[in-house]
């Protein structure tokens, strides 16, 4: 009797084991995604802001240049405070102290 109740309780304990299932790769037909751009370079590169579209102003002063309202530019001055949140949607102007535009970039 003793050997067939540990019997039991070693099939029982068996029965409650860990199993390890059989896993499989998904096979997917979709092309894949690039990765966000994580810096100011590769946003800029990738021209997420939409930089490309303005760059004949550069060399042009900010004086004479016009955005859309409401577009999310951001126009960065010398000794313009600026946050330091990446947002790679975001076209900066840079400005120099003379007041022309000296380069375009996403962050």
């Amino acid at each position: 009797m003793r050997i067939f109740l540990t019997a039991c309780a070693a099939l029982a304990l068996v029965a409650c084991g860990q199993t390890t299932p059989a896993t499989e790769t998904p096979v997917t037909t979709e092309t894949p995604v690039a990765a966000a751009p994580t810096t100011a370079a590769e946003a800029t590169a990738q021209d997420t802001c939409g930089a490309s579209q303005y760059r004949a102003m550069i060399g042009t002063n900010i004086a004479a240049a016009t955005f859309p309202a409401d577009s999310g530019i951001r126009i960065i001055q010398p000794n313009t405070p600026v946050t330091q949140d990446f947002s790679a949607q975001r076209l900066n102007v840079i400005v120099d102290a003379t007041g022309v535009i000296t380069s375009l970039e996403c962050y």
